[in-house]
């Protein structure tokens, strides 16, 4: 009997359904489709291309690239020809690029244009000869350079029993892929899941109604992310569902009005903006319109209170219901690209319930997710039927949770990962026997729905979903003698911010005396913002930091920013200087 991996799924969704789509393309301005057949036929050239430049079984590829069909293409072929394939987010600086790919060992990378072969070839170590493949077709043929031999296409050898010999091997147990994610310090880790992993996960979102056959999604979040790859990677292989891939980031709300796709998965940064947008048009609403608005939100929220507990309305809120779609709702979902949707998904850091509940008003309910990489994205789920706002659910069907004696949450499950790649250090700290430490602190309500409570781990979640180590940008800054001390600031954020505090007698040194304090105050910006510069050279680009405030005053023990040993104490930094952490986010 056949293994049950993603594989195999994929290759059985060529006989069940050969001319349906797969996934669509926007070409010259018109949605393109490829059917599962000629998909399967496009991952298995690739996969024997692989194998023809040596890739062997258990070795790995590297991908770096926006959304595109090549990209998962490539991901699928090297799981096919028994390897394993590493994403590299776009936003990565070339340094972190480099680490990446050396310390995945990559046989071949995916790449997307010139520029990104450049970033690839110059930090490829010369004694590992790797290949780039193109994913669009390059203008002029660059030169070999550091090991990189660039190539638009290649030319597969046709031994399909080859091929079909590595799928014939794949254990469940084996290495299907690495998640990159970063770490509290130093360089990102390799999360590696194995074929179980990701196919029990992809079955159990389907099984408990988080995906099913003949939904459509966008794909458009970072594929290096493992939410976006079981929304365009796994699931749809497991469930036939079809993927929209968007043009580019600026295009997804053009993209999302013409999909109209069936399941929407947002980081918060996304439903703020789509709060903003709405919140600014109801402002406009006067009259008869603002009054059909207040009862429209009135009606709906008391519907979504019911759906969340499982019931559905009855009686005159059943008709209200119906008014309220045909009047206002059939209009306002699809102008947000939301028309059809049936499930919205929130996840990868925390949304603000006060955004959640807005959009339950108009018959938008965001289910929160819960998980990390390590467990292949899903912890706990708020699912359709089983939803309560300000928590992020309840566990997923077949995962154990449970909560430390300091309130960390543990997890336990067919999705916890196999470890991090080459850092057997860093595996045995994350894992407890069977136990995955989440870092997280969390608590359990009578009803067995989780909320998060705090980090246990020194990390930032950007609204974009993006984890940022702030130990290590902190330190940097702190390189100049100016700084005394720097907090970085960003957690549910659309950018990253430092508090800032002098050594005066530093200051007093570089800068002089100034003609007067407020002479004195540009000068001191203007250094400090030097250092700054110099620092976010140095990041990739989410980690950069945008803004930055020099505090009247240093942090210190009695004022509770400091520990006895001179800790930083980021709760009470936060809670100290709140106004000027708002002031940096102001609009």
């Amino acid at each position: 009997m056949a293994a049950d991996t993603i594989v195999h799924r994929l290759l059985s969704q060529r006989e069940r359904r050969p001319s349906a789509p797969a996934y669509f393309v926007k070409h010259h301005g018109v949605w393109r489709p490829t059917s599962w057949r000629d998909y399967v036929v496009e991952i298995r050239t690739a996969a024997r291309a692989l194998m023809a430049l040596g890739l062997p079984a258990g070795g790995t590829v590297a991908m770096l690239g926006f959304n595109r069909p090549e990209w998962v293409i490539f991901d699928h072929a090297a799981m096919m020809a028994g390897g394993a394939a590493a994403g590299i987010y776009t936003t990565c600086s070339a340094e972190e690029v480099a680490y990446i790919v050396d310390h995945a060992e990559a046989h071949a990378v995916l790449i997307e244009d010139l520029g990104q072969w450049k970033i690839v070839a110059s930090g490829t170590p010369s004694e590992a000869p790797r290949t780039a493949f193109c994913a669009r077709r390059p203008r002029a043929t660059p030169s070999r350079r550091a090991g990189v031999r660039p190539r638009g296409r290649a030319r597969a050898p046709r031994r399909d029993a080859d091929l079909d010999a590595r799928i014939d091997r794949i254990e469940q147990a084996q290495l299907a892929t690495l998640i990159y994610t970063s770490g509290t310090t130093g360089p990102p880790k390799g999360v590696m899941l194995s074929h179980r992993n990701l196919a029990w996960t992809a079955r159990a979102l389907i099984d408990q109604g988080g995906a099913r056959e003949g939904d459509c999604g966008l794909s458009y979040l970072p594929l290096s992310h493992i939410a976006e790859q079981m929304s365009t990677i796994h699931v749809p292989a497991t469930s036939g569902a079809t993927v929209y891939f968007a043009e580019s980031i600026d295009k997804v709300p053009d993209n999302l009005k013409e999909v109209q796709p069936t399941v929407v998965f947002g980081v918060p940064r996304i439903w703020e903006k789509f709060h903003a947008g709405v919140t600014a048009k109801l402002a406009q609403a006067t009259g008869v319109k603002a009054r059909l608005m207040a009862w429209t939100r009135r009606v709906c929220g008391e519907v979504t209170a019911l759906r969340n507990r499982g019931k559905e309305p009855g009686g005159a809120l059943a008709l209200q219901y119906k008014l309220a779609d045909r009047l206002v709702l059939s209009k306002l979902k699809p102008a947000l690209g939301l028309g059809r949707a049936r499930l919205c998904v929130t996840g990868a850091a925390p949304l603000a319930t006060d955004v959640i509940e807005f959009f339950g008003t108009l018959d938008i309910v965001l289910h929160e997710i819960y998980g990390q990489s390590e467990d292949c994205g899903p912890t706990s789920f708020n699912l359709p039927g089983a939803t309560r706002f300000g928590t992020v659910g309840r566990p997923l069907a077949g995962v154990e949770v449970k909560l430390a004696d300091d309130g960390e949450i543990l997890v336990r499950g067919p999705n916890v990962f196999l470890g991090y790649f080459k850092e057997p250090a860093a595996t045995a700290e994350a894992l407890d026997g069977e136990w995955l430490r989440s870092g997280d602190l969390g608590a359990f309500d009578a009803d067995g729905y989780l909320s998060i409570t705090g980090r246990k781990k020194e990390i930032l979640i950007t609204a974009g979903g993006k984890n940022i180590s702030p130990k290590n940008i902190e330190a940097a800054l702190k390189e100049s003698p100016l700084i005394a001390e720097a907090v970085v600031i960003g957690d549910r954020r659309k950018f990253l911010s430092v508090l800032i505090t002098v050594d005066d007698a530093a200051v007093t040194a570089a800068l002089g005396d100034a003609p007067g304090p407020r002479d004195r105050r540009a000068e001191l910006r203007a250094a400090v913002q030097r250092q700054l510069d110099v620092v976010n050279e140095r990041l990739a680009r989410v980690e950069q930091v945008k803004k930055f405030t020099i505090l009247e005053r240093p942090f210190a023990i009695e004022t509770g920013e400091l520990t006895p040993t001179l800790k930083i104490k980021r709760k009470a930094v936060n809670q100290n200087f709140a106004a000027e952490i708002e002031a940096m986010y102001q609009e």
